[in-house]
């Protein structure tokens, strides 16, 4: 099963998904995909630092699936949270 890291970006509050070069990215697409328990426990311990030096809030592995290339959250709750905000903003 494959897994990815989301948290939320404290400067805005938007979702944010675990890069491959450890940056991180708004677009679930753009996300590193883990595939072994190592991975994620080690990229897991790199965003809890991310969290400390208050750049993201809450970091998580969540399990995903790949559906004709999607990339789709397993929960219902963090698929809501990928596809971006439920309402409006104004700018």
């Amino acid at each position: 099963m494959a897994q990815m890291l989301i948290a939320n970006r404290l400067s805005d509050g938007l979702v944010v998904f675990r890069g491959a070069d450890g940056a991180w990215v708004e677009s679930i697409a753009a996300g590193v995909l883990i595939r072994n328990d190592r991975e994620a426990n080690d990229l897991l311990e790199q965003s809890l630092v991310d969290a400390d030096s208050n750049r993201v809030i809450d970091p998580n592995l969540i399990d995903v699936t790949e559906h004709a290339g999607a990339r789709v959250p397993d929960a219902i709750r963090e698929a809501i949270r990928a596809a971006g905000p439920t309402v409006a903003v104004e700018t």
